[in-house]
């Protein structure tokens, strides 16, 4: 199976676990750093994340995906949140910190600049507003 495809199973698979337990799935990441490979998982919930919280959904993700068997070889399966400096890659992600101070990276200059540091003002469809 592709890292891709490793990365969007273990998402499809996860999600609804992390959601019960009244959590966010931010984010997952399947990457080889040298010769070992990593399953990263990333939850958040209001109030934040506590250690607690990082060993349940990690203990219900080994057990989810030992009988799944979605990574044909070893990795080591890492839960936490996403920290103070998490990337905001959805558009859900811009809706929650609305109002807050964001550095925002483009692939296109928009007026010669391609990093942008600014307050989110709105989100609208997929247009991210920032002041």
């Amino acid at each position: 199976m592709q890292r891709v495809d490793v990365t969007m199973a273990v998402e499809n698979l996860v999600k609804p676990l992390v959601e019960s337990e009244k959590m966010e799935l931010v984010d997952v990441e399947y990457k080889k750093e040298g010769k070992a490979w990593y399953l990263r998982v990333f939850i958040d919930k209001d109030g934040g994340v506590k250690i607690d919280d990082c060993q349940n959904i990690s203990y219900q993700i080994e057990k989810l995906l030992d009988v799944e068997d979605i990574i044909p070889h070893s990795y080591t399966l890492e839960v936490s949140s996403p920290g103070i400096e998490r990337p905001l890659k959805k558009l859900k992600d811009y809706e929650r910190f609305k109002g807050k101070l964001a550095k925002i990276y483009l692939y296109s200059p928009v007026n010669n600049k391609k990093h942008l540091v600014g307050k989110i003002i709105d989100v609208e469809g997929d247009a991210i507003s920032i002041e």
